[in-house]
């Protein structure tokens, strides 16, 4: 049995300040504190066969994973490269004003869903979900995944085999745990669901 469950890193300043991050980054806000504590007790409420967690090594999912962390019983952490958010290349950092003001035209046509990929040098959608896909290829047990949000949403999108628009219409919340998993004997049938706190 494989069984994932799957938590964005709390707000940040750059998200509250509309800033798109990519593999930049800014520090938790006292609302995302707040939000990796819901998901630290939601995971200890639901998620203790847990065996390891993987992480994001960018700042703001090392300190969620800290908060979230603190609600559980020690388990083997690893920082992963592949579950790093996507980057936008040179828009890294900038709000879709400034994009416009620098680019313009270059986000015309966009959805607020897809415009990260119109960057002239940032990662590619079909190479960034071939890192999501490598990574799920190779998840063994149960395991805890801190990551972001776009990148969540390809985590989810290639698990549910969902078309570009679907996966990435998907919801990023930062207090909510997603749970994917997967029935070792039945390799078809899989188990999507979401947890809140209540």
């Amino acid at each position: 049995m494989v069984k994932i469950y799957l938590a964005r890193h709390g707000e940040t300043a750059w998200n509250r300040d509309g800033r798109y991050q990519g593999a930049l980054d800014s520090s938790l806000t006292e609302r995302g504190i707040e939000q990796a504590h819901c998901v630290g007790k939601i995971v200890a409420k639901h998620a203790g066969d847990i065996s390891v967690a993987y992480v994001s090594p960018l700042g703001r999912a090392l300190q969620t994973y800290a908060v979230v962390a603190s609600h559980l019983e020690p388990i083997c952490a690893h920082h992963d490269d592949r579950l790093r958010e996507v980057s936008a290349g040179s828009w890294d950092g900038l709000s879709l004003d400034e994009i416009d003001a620098e680019w313009p035209g270059m986000l015309d046509g966009s959805t607020q869903f897809d415009w990260y990929f119109r960057s002239p040098d940032g990662e590619s959608y079909s190479a960034a979900m071939a890192r999501a896909r490598a990574w799920l290829a190779q998840v063994e047990g149960t395991v805890l995944v801190v990551s972001h949000g776009l990148f969540g949403r390809l985590i989810r999108g290639a698990y549910l085999g969902l078309s570009r628009d679907e996966a990435l219409g998907l919801p990023v919340s930062q207090d909510v745990v997603w749970v994917l998993i997967t029935d070792p004997l039945e390799r078809w049938r899989r188990t999507y669901s979401e947890l809140r706190s209540s």
